[in-house]
């Protein structure tokens, strides 16, 4: 290879997996890309032979055979607890990638690739949502971000839930009258909320085009319908809710840092629920500062390498010029 491999950084969501062989200077050796990571779908052993396809293919690629590197870092999707993060360590040691091994949550990949320096606080809303933070001395915070068991309400899910609730309620005269009785099942060639209703419980409309129902409602929103504003209202108020939680956690609630917002809601720049943030967040963190992340996730993943290897700031900066 001419630069010997000294980092293994996996990014696996749900859809997709990102791999990258990173040189001890920085340099990327190789990238691969795999299958969708679900191990409570399929089991830890089934899911992690997902991430040995491409790691293989990235491996090989880079002129290293089977061979190990120093270290390999993972962030996974569906590692929400410190006891999964364990047992997928666990599972991917088995498998001799690379000397060591640290997972984390998908989450500290989409801080990390937006930060200089492992210091601040991320907030992913994609299908789901869920927050994290870190410290260069090692210092996290988050959450178990598993559903409303632990408290979550927000991502694109639950917003295509919520409306549904008040499309549904507004028809048949429980709730309040709201346009997304008509914007919801327009979106699918349906006359009602009724028929949407049917279609989707008996999956002639297949659970996969739930998500479709996310930018109804944003549109229905920007529109002006007082219901679809106040849940995108109130998923701002959310997001900040738990942006501040962990900044309080890592005592930067009055320090100038970095509040990263990721995942396809967020990504998607919708004016009403940038400017909530940016209110809201104003009043509980005054002095942070709001970006978009842009990076690909693997980037953090194997900065996240590169810290824990204690590679020189010289290889942090040719790593991130290479995604740049």
């Amino acid at each position: 290879m001419g630069v010997n491999a000294s980092v293994l950084a996996v990014d696996a969501g749900n859809s997709k997996t990102d791999v990258a062989v990173i040189g001890e200077d920085g340099t990327v050796l190789s990238t691969a890309r795999g299958g969708g990571f679900q191990p409570p779908r399929v089991g830890v052993e089934a899911a992690v032979d997902v991430l040995e396809s491409a790691v293989r293919e990235a491996m090989a690629a880079a002129g290293d055979g089977a061979g190990a590197v120093e270290h390999v870092s993972a962030c996974l999707a569906n590692a929400d607890l410190p006891v999964e993060e364990e047992e997928l360590a666990e599972a991917i040691s088995r498998r001799a990638w690379g000397a060591t091994v640290e997972v984390r949550n998908d989450t500290f990949a989409v801080l990390r690739a937006a930060v200089d320096e492992p210091r601040g606080v991320a907030v992913v809303c994609g299908a789901g949502i869920n927050c994290a933070g870190m410290l260069p001395d090692g210092r996290t915070a988050r959450f178990p971000a598993i559903g409303r068991i632990s408290g979550d309400w927000g991502g694109g899910s639950g917003l295509a839930e919520e409306a549904m609730w008040f499309a549904a309620r507004a028809e048949d005269g429980r709730g309040e009258p709201t346009e997304l009785v008509r914007t919801l099942p327009g979106h699918f060639g349906l006359g009602s909320v009724y028929a949407l209703i049917e279609a989707l419980h008996r999956e002639t409309i297949p659970a996969g085009r739930r998500h479709e129902m996310t930018p109804v409602l944003f549109a229905t929103s920007a529109a002006g319908d007082p219901v679809a504003r106040a849940l995108v209202d109130r998923l701002a108020g959310e997001i900040v809710t738990m942006a501040s939680v962990a900044l309080g956690r890592l005592g930067l609630l009055t320090e100038e840092v970095p509040v990263v917002l990721g995942g396809s809601v967020l990504a998607a720049r919708h004016p009403q629920l940038d400017e909530g943030i940016a209110r809201l967040l104003s009043e509980r963190a005054p002095r942070a500062v709001v970006r978009v992340v842009t990076e690909p996730p693997v980037l953090g993943a194997a900065l996240l390498g590169l810290d824990r290897t204690g590679a020189p700031a010289e290889a942090h900066r040719r790593l991130r010029a290479h995604w740049s």
